[in-house]
């Protein structure tokens, strides 16, 4: 039997290589779940103190858009997009900084890319 070797396999290593495929299996079985999860949520953010609001899915889709009808001035309709845009980024910013601290919680801070 050549050095290293036995009959476990290189040196006894193949049982830990095993443990840690079960590991790498059980996170991304793991991983998958929580993304559906987070898939399921909505996220709602306001801009112009409320006067519109935007909801959002964790697939990033906006779900609804509600404007205050006293928010809506033909002389203000810059703003008004304005505020709609910064509502619709804010909902989005929080269902990715969601999704990112949920991953992170499952991966113990392992920098992965989702």
């Amino acid at each position: 039997m050549a050095k290293g070797f036995n009959s476990r396999g290189m040196g006894g290593m193949g049982g830990m290589n095993m443990n840690m495929m079960k590991q790498v299996q059980k996170m991304q079985q793991d991983m998958l779940k929580l993304q559906e999860e987070l898939e399921q949520k909505t996220y709602t953010a306001a801009a112009g103190g409320g006067a519109v609001s935007a909801t959002v899915t964790g697939k990033r889709v906006v779900q609804s858009l509600t404007i205050d009808p006293d928010a809506v001035d033909p002389e203000e309709v810059e703003m008004l997009q304005d505020m709609i845009i910064a509502a619709v980024n804010e909902a989005l910013r929080a269902a990715e900084s969601d999704t990112a601290s949920t991953m992170s919680q499952l991966t113990g801070g392992l920098n992965l890319p989702f």
